[in-house]
């Protein structure tokens, strides 16, 4: 018998083969995580956010663009310009270390004695990563009666730093960088010029008083923007349709007297509604443009709804039988709109959409009470926008009673215990399957009552694994929940009804405890083995609630909070964020929640039921198909496993923490 021969894979795996990236390299291994690689305007777009920061934070008047002819795009703008001195800690140029070193920046410290109160960058990462992604970039800095300068190459330092006396004809402060994009890291290396018009004109939008130019050195052409009418103008200049009533604009900001927000915080809004044309959508934090939305946008239509809701409840305009839903009022909505928060979390590093919880009450906190005041100053304008939401609102549930309609006639008797929803719009509808009643009392009154539903479940479910599709109705949970979802027990093969479908999405709702992640399986298991259709059209979800809560104090502008974590992890990450913002060790409190039961309905809510602030994991089959994926499942579940389930523990037993 010959000797298996080596796989060449596992030979050439041993110690050596890990390798530590240091540096710029990780940008320059995987470009993606960093920035946009279809084209360089993003990372030229970083170059921009610094210049536009420096105005933002009330430094500058003017910001220059100029497209060379070598192919180099420079950004020069009139701010403090970048600090060039020895780093007290690293002893290193500072303008060495702020485009050389990942995480290193002047926007980390928010607080009363930081550089910048209001800005887009937090990771200290934008322009060191432009810096790796350029074959070079040369930067001048202007201040304190000197010009400072390097040179660079992929991120790499070709020319020291020189620091010579400003000459007559220098400008006193300010930065210039130029930048050679690589075009080996770029699908493309030209810039979308449409796209940079965009940006910068969007700038000068943003920043009244602000002059924004671009110049085109191939072209010989000069394009120049400064708005003094500011989102309102721009709005105007940008619609495809005329508007039903007269554009509702306002600003707000947080006081030193307010409870929840640092002092500045707020947002900037201009807002039209039209019955027909393309939307006119555009949102920005601290003047990042966030095209993928987030919570500041859905601050600005849960406190449009709020008002135009209040007000045709105060004229009693809405027909009977007709229910008001967020998107009858904010569809037909276009808008601009500028938040301002103190310290912004954003869904990975390109900062395309705005992930921060607060930031939903703090736009809709500001936007609603201004739009129901304007309402009641100019009622004609408020009954015509009642009449277009109301009549979106028509129009939406003629079309769901069209899909009624074709369900046919028969219908189960609801379980007692379930708490139904009142749309019969299947898309928006959820319902929650939930640990215990104490729980599910909070999710009752936390939910929406509009799209959620709530099954409390109690004790421990079935282990269903081995039970045949026949007997299963013998219990009374499953047998709740089958009607309560509108589906029949099926296989994988079987061509199941889903027509009976009462909920676009299925939310598994359990304590993050041991306890709750065994709850959890067990429904897992009943819905892979005897529901395995919602899964493969992705109707059943888990939600994820905090595990612990943290009651941080005031820290520099940032007001007392209370935050929330997942798991250790994310408890460590917002200890660590605290010591950051100067908090002192222990100067703060850890609540850990034993269960969902000891969540108030609010809490609820906003950490696990809230469309835009919750976190709800779909479930789906992954790499296996049914039968590996079967078979996994029965080692865990099946009643003759013990021998396999023991041989699991033995291999993987050292990975449990255990949960005392």
């Amino acid at each position: 018998m010959s000797k298996p021969s080596t796989p060449p894979a596992a030979a050439g795996y041993s110690e050596g083969s890990i390798r530590v990236l240091k540096g710029l390299e990780p940008v320059k291994q995987r470009p993606g995580m960093y920035t946009r690689t279809d084209n360089p305007l993003h990372a030229i777009q970083e170059v921009i956010d610094n210049a536009a920061d420096e105005a933002l934070a009330g430094y500058g008047k003017k910001i220059r663009v100029t497209l060379h002819a070598d192919g180099s795009i420079s950004v020069e703008d009139d701010g403090r310009g970048i600090p060039f001195g020895l780093h007290p800690e690293e002893q290193a140029p500072v303008l060495e270390l702020v485009f050389t070193r990942l995480h290193a920046g002047g926007k980390f410290d928010k607080g009363a004695q930081g550089a910048y109160s209001f800005a887009g960058g937090l990771h200290g990462v934008g322009v060191s990563v432009t810096n790796a992604l350029a074959k070079r970039m040369e930067v001048a800095s202007h201040r304190e009666g000197q010009v400072a300068t390097m040179t660079f190459a992929g991120g790499d330092v070709i020319e020291p730093l020189r620091v010579r006396p400003q000459a007559e004809g220098d400008r006193k402060q300010g930065a210039t960088v130029r930048v050679w994009p690589d075009a080996k890291y770029f699908e493309s290396a030209a810039l979308p010029m449409d796209a940079l018009v965009h940006l910068l004109r969007s700038k000068a939008v943003l920043m009244p008083g602000v002059t924004v130019q671009l110049i085109d050195e191939k072209k010989k052409d000069t394009q120049s923007w400064q708005y003094k009418g500011g989102l309102r103008d721009y709005l105007e200049q940008t619609l495809t349709a005329d508007a039903v009533i007269p554009l509702f604009e306002g600003e707000g900001y947080a006081d030193g007297n307010a409870d929840s927000f640092a002092e500045g915080e707020g947002a900037q809004w201009a807002v039209a509604f039209t019955e027909d044309g393309q939307p006119v959508r555009e949102s920005y934090v601290n003047l990042i443009p966030t095209t993928a939305g987030g919570t500041h946008e859905s601050g600005l239509r849960d406190g449009l709804f709020q008002a135009v809701k209040s007000f045709i409840e105060l004229h009693a305009l809405l027909p009977k039988g007709v229910k008001l839903m967020p998107e009858d009022v904010f569809a037909r909505a276009s808008y601009v709109l500028s938040a301002k928060v103190l310290d912004p979390q954003f869904q990975g590093q390109i900062k395309e959409r705005l992930n921060s919880r607060d930031a939903l009450r703090l736009v809709s906190a500001t936007v609603r009470p201004a739009l129901e005041l304007w309402l009641n100053q100019h009622v004609d304008y408020g009954k015509r926008l009642a009449e277009l939401a109301i009549r979106a609102a028509q129009n939406r549930q003629r079309a769901g009673q069209k899909v009624e309609k074709r369900k046919g006639s028969g219908v189960a008797v609801l379980p007692g215990k379930l708490t139904d929803c009142e749309s019969r719009d299947l898309g928006a509808n959820e319902v929650f399957l939930v640990e215990g009643d104490s729980a599910g009392g909070s999710a009752k009154m936390g939910r929406d009552k509009e799209t959620q539903a709530v099954l409390p479940l109690r004790g421990k479910v079935l282990n269903t694994w081995e039970v045949e599709r026949d007997l299963l109705f013998k219990n009374t949970e499953v047998h709740d929940i089958a009607v309560a979802i509108g589906v029949d027990p099926h296989g994988p093969g079987d061509n199941a009804d889903l027509s009976g479908l009462r909920y676009g999405k299925i939310c598994i709702l359990s304590d993050a405890d041991v306890d709750g992640s065994h709850i959890q399986v067990l429904l897992l298991t009943l819905f892979f083995r005897h529901f395995p259709k919602l899964i493969e059209a992705g109707h059943v979800y888990v939600a994820r609630p905090p595990l612990f809560r943290v009651d941080a104090p005031a820290r520099g502008k940032k007001p007392a909070a209370k935050l929330y974590a997942l798991d250790e992890g994310e408890l460590a990450a917002i200890l660590d964020k605290l010591r950051k913002d100067g908090v002192a060790e222990g100067r703060w409190s850890i609540s850990r929640f034993k269960g969902l039961g000891e969540m108030n309905a609010e809490q609820l809510w906003e950490t696990t039921l809230n469309p835009d602030t919750r976190r709800l994991l779909p479930v789906q089959l992954g790499r296996l198909d049914f039968a590996q994926t079967a078979s996994e499942i029965t080692k865990l579940m099946g009643k003759g496993e013990a021998a396999a389930r023991r041989e699991l523990m033995e291999l993987h037993g050292d990975a449990v923490e255990v949960d005392v």
